[in-house]
């Protein structure tokens, strides 16, 4: 198969880079237009496709902006939603107005997680959406969840994640995971390594980074993990409430570091089960899990936020739980300076 795909894939990665570069040129050369909203739009993209640690970042961006005493708003498209062509207000920041099939897995963990501090809107069209929200819910500041490649809409800082276990991505769609050349990361305004955690030496990272976009600032972070959580619950548990060994399962977009954050831990897996990342579960495919966790000797299910919220009506005969994590950035008080200078600079030209 492997042979098979290396002879039958290139063609199209050639494709996909052309057309991918026709349309950043149409941009950079006002062929296509560009929307500019009145209010600060802050986005956090990647040039891969698969997980990089956005929606921790995104998260952490919310909570900043939000203690700046801003309106927040986070603007998404909600990946396999029930009605993509559909704008959903998933959050008003006070109450989650939607189910995970109206909104998609990730825009609902993001409302759940940020009641409070944000709302949540999915648009495919997220000029439309940032209009309705400046005018629903006097909304002061835009996150673009995943809106590096979004070029319909202009925003005041760009905010690229590199996944340090896999940052170039092995080549164009669809041979590699490139969504775009990577010169692309010209655009970028600053870049968050993720997952450093996996990769101790950086060095070759940061000299080809640096070598692509110059001296812009690099921070970087790693997952953490703030407890355990009863699927279901509310509650968090150190990690060292659950029984060993243990099965754990995810459809996410980078599972083996799922998995290996949990080693990291200390859980010992007696199975590690993979699904494609936005899995829609069914209760045959946990009936299946636990048959097997139980077979092995396994104390307990673990899995990630971002599957839980998919789970609350199917039924496990074992104990799961969530594993509640969020980032950790080196250097966090630089990074929370250069968001506040766009918001000061964005204040003082609206003043003027």
């Amino acid at each position: 198969m492997k042979t098979a795909n290396s002879l039958i894939l290139p063609p199209f990665s050639a494709l996909y880079s052309l057309a991918t570069r026709l349309r950043l040129a149409a941009y950079s050369r006002h062929l296509l237009s560009v929307t500019k909203l009145d209010a600060v739009v802050v986005s956090v993209g990647n040039i891969t496709t698969g997980g990089t640690g956005k929606t921790p970042l995104v998260e952490w961006l919310c909570r900043v902006l939000a203690a700046e005493g801003k309106r927040v708003c986070v603007l998404t498209r909600g990946y396999r939603r029930q009605n993509p062509n559909e704008q959903v207000m998933v959050s008003d920041g006070h109450k989650v107005l939607a189910d995970v099939a109206a909104a998609g897995d990730e825009p609902l963990l993001l409302a759940r997680n940020l009641l409070g501090v944000a709302a949540v809107v999915c648009n495919s069209n997220r000029s439309e959406a940032g209009r309705w929200a400046i005018n629903n819910l006097q909304s002061e500041v835009f996150v673009l969840d995943d809106g590096f490649q979004h070029l319909q809409l202009a925003r005041d800082l760009n905010i690229v994640t590199i996944d340090a276990t896999n940052p170039w991505g092995g080549g164009m769609l669809p041979v590699g995971h490139l969504r775009e050349p990577l010169s692309g990361l010209t655009r970028g305004d600053c870049f968050v390594l993720t997952r450093t955690e996996e990769k101790p030496d950086l060095s070759s990272i940061s000299a080809e980074l640096q070598q692509t976009v110059g001296r812009r600032p690099v921070f970087r972070s790693r997952m953490v993990t703030t407890g355990l959580r009863r699927l279901g619950g509310e509650t968090l548990d150190p990690v060292s409430s659950i029984q060993k060994p243990v099965a754990a399962f995810c459809g996410v977009g980078n599972p083996e570091s799922y998995f290996n954050h949990l080693r990291r831990e200390g859980f010992e897996l007696a199975i590690a089960r993979a699904f494609p990342d936005h899995y829609n579960y069914r209760q045959l495919d946990l009936d299946q899990i636990v048959a097997e966790a139980k077979a092995k000797g396994a104390a307990g299910i673990l899995t990630t936020a971002k599957d839980a919220v998919k789970l609350s009506a199917l039924h496990f005969e074992v104990p799961c739980y969530v594993l509640e994590i969020k980032i950790s950035i080196e250097d966090e008080a630089q990074l929370v300076q250069i968001i506040r200078k766009q918001l000061n600079e964005r204040g003082t030209n609206q003043s003027s």
